[in-house]
């Protein structure tokens, strides 16, 4: 980070130390707790109703006519002598509750001329309702409580402007400064007092920073809005609201991080969702709260797009070498070699290709979202082979996600891709996508990839066909799938399927679904009917029932191998993608 953005960093504490020292500057909010402190409150007695005076007021205005409720509006400070109740003024009560439902913050009661004294029953409803009761002295003027009252409201709120515009300059200049997202995190954690984060798009946390204090990033990580793997929960936690955390402990909020997408013509078109930011704090986030965590979420958006911008040109290069290689447009070994080191990647060694493919049929992101889920799929990969192998090369390309890795036995290679899955799945949520891995057998250089590449294709292909979109397969374990794949003509398997099953091999009637599982656990059972039946949870006969039928159909398969042998390949054969 530049001279300027570390000098910038420094310059804000005068702004934390505003933000953080005096709390009622801090609220960005005139409360009734600001307006019994005015100096033409002198003499006046808070009667009831104490647990509301931290409510918000903007605004003064009288009752002095029966018909007030058209003329009130939320967040007002509401004055009277009660002489529109003089004469019947045990419905104080009543109107306190109607006053409450239309948002009124506080009342002031100027009695002796027209109401002696306070009835009980609209002291025990203000106290119930959470609104302040006001005793209003003799020598109080409405005319000084509504002047103070505007005049206090308007100056907080230009503090809060200046305020505002601040702490939006401190960012920018951290961010034209070279800052990166911990800058940003360490910035607004001084401001909230506990912590601050910036996840992605589905969670999984970018950066993180607590203020020095009695919270660790551990501790942080620990909370409920956390999964045990320390990703946000997104799906759990609204965008945009304080949540409170557990007793004695901080409180956070987060929104969302938003940056515009252009066209090819360079105009802007609707907002891409980049990530959240989240604050931690001792208190209740309040309004002000939500200002800095929006303009956090816009320092964080600007971090964000120009670290993608220069990503997007560095993947694109490296995409396109590994591309070109897999297509086998190689001209030269060396240069191939020479020009991965170059990338920090080590082709010049036994190579397994693996590709990840998101279930596009299983896919519910929604469009805008894609390319940014796509990005995330391919980081989460890059950084969990990383760290196993630091020279692999793993770069993304559409809905795949290409990996060449360091070759291995066929049972260790699949163990590691196994674990590599589970830490790309880690516990879901947040968007996380179904995806299957197909994988190859050893290459010896780099000029066999383009065949490894096809042999991890046609795992994948068919190990998702067989797993429901969460396959893992490695070409050498796709058994008879390695022959069949290699008939060129698959329109000639399928007539093959369809001759020897008949109409098993469509889905005309719903039970011939049934009669193939039955076959094939007829096969897998080397026609044991008692185990069979075990493993099909069927009654003996209700099974020897279902085996005079599936001969019926395609004849006498429990007294012909070769039948048996047809139908095996047939049930295999339906199965291919």
């Amino acid at each position: 980070m530049s001279n300027d953005a570390k000098e910038s960093i420094a310059s804000q504490q005068e702004l934390t130390s505003m933000v953080r020292g005096d709390r009622t500057f801090a609220s960005g909010t005139f409360t009734v707790a600001d307006v019994l402190k005015l100096p033409s409150m002198q003499g006046t007695r808070l009667v009831a109703g104490a647990s509301g005076l931290e409510r918000p007021v903007e605004m003064t205005n009288v009752m002095e006519v029966p018909d007030i409720l058209p003329w009130v509006k939320p967040h007002e400070l509401l004055l009277t002598t009660a002489y529109p109740i003089r004469e019947h003024p045990e419905n104080l009560a009543g109107l306190l509750e109607t006053f409450d439902e239309h948002g009124i913050s506080a009342i002031g009661i100027k009695s002796g001329r027209y109401m002696a004294e306070i009835p009980d029953s609209a002291i025990a409803a203000a106290d119930s309702l959470g609104l302040p009761l006001i005793h209003l002295g003799e020598g109080v003027g409405f005319d000084e409580i509504m002047h103070e009252v505007l005049t206090g409201s308007l100056d907080r709120r230009a503090k809060v402007i200046a305020r505002t515009e601040q702490t939006m300059r401190e960012l920018v200049d951290v961010i034209i400064g070279g800052g990166e997202l911990d800058d940003v995190c360490r910035m607004l954690a001084q401001w909230t007092g506990v912590a601050a984060a910036v996840t992605t798009l589905d969670g999984r946390v970018r950066s993180i920073c607590s203020n020095a204090g009695d919270y660790s990033n551990d501790d942080v990580l620990g909370l409920s809005c956390f999964d045990s793997s320390g990703r946000f929960r997104v799906e759990d936690e609204p965008s945009g609201r304080s949540r409170p955390g557990p007793v004695s402990g901080p409180t956070w909020a987060n929104v969302v991080i938003e940056g515009g997408r252009r066209s090819d013509s360079e105009v802007p078109t609707n907002s891409q969702t980049l990530g959240r930011v989240v604050a931690f704090s001792d208190r209740k986030l309040g309004a002000d709260d939500f200002r800095l965590l929006e303009q956090a979420a816009a320092a964080a958006a600007l971090v964000i797009t120009r670290e993608r911008a220069i990503t997007e040109v560095e993947s694109k290069y490296r995409t396109d070498f590994v591309l070109e290689v897999l297509r086998g447009h190689i001209v030269s070994t060396d240069r191939v070699l020479s020009r991965a080191d170059s990338l920090g990647w080590n082709l010049n060694r036994p190579i397994s290709v693996a590709v990840a493919e998101i279930d596009t049929e299983s896919d519910m992101t929604e469009a805008r979202d894609k390319r940014a889920m796509q990005s995330l799929f391919s980081d989460a990969w890059a950084k969990t082979v990383a760290q196993h192998d630091p020279h692999a090369a793993v770069v993304g390309s559409g809905d795949q996600v290409i990996l060449l890795l360091a070759a291995e036995s066929r049972e260790d290679v699949i163990a590691r891709l196994r674990d590599f899955s589970s830490s790309v799945r880690g516990l879901g949520g947040g968007g996380r996508r179904e995806f299957s891995v197909g994988i190859s057998r050893p290459a010896d250089d780099v000029s066999r990839l383009a065949a490894a590449y096809q042999e991890a294709m046609r795992a994948l292909e068919v190990g998702r066909q067989l797993a429901g979109g969460q396959g893992l397969r490695h070409y050498d374990s796709l058994g008879v799938y390695r022959l069949l794949l290699q008939v060129g003509e698959q329109a000639e398997l399928r007539r093959f399927a369809e001759e020897v099953l008949g109409p098993l091999a469509t889905d005309a009637k719903e039970e011939y679904a049934g009669l193939r599982e039955t076959l094939q656990m007829l096969l897998d059972h080397n026609l044991n009917v008692a185990e069979t039946a075990r493993a099909l949870f069927f009654h003996y006969n209700t099974l020897r029932y279902r085996i005079s039928k599936l001969e019926n159909i395609v004849g006498p398969f429990t007294e012909d191998p070769g039948l048996r042998l047809s139908l095996a390949l047939a049930l295999q054969i339906m199965k291919l993608p």
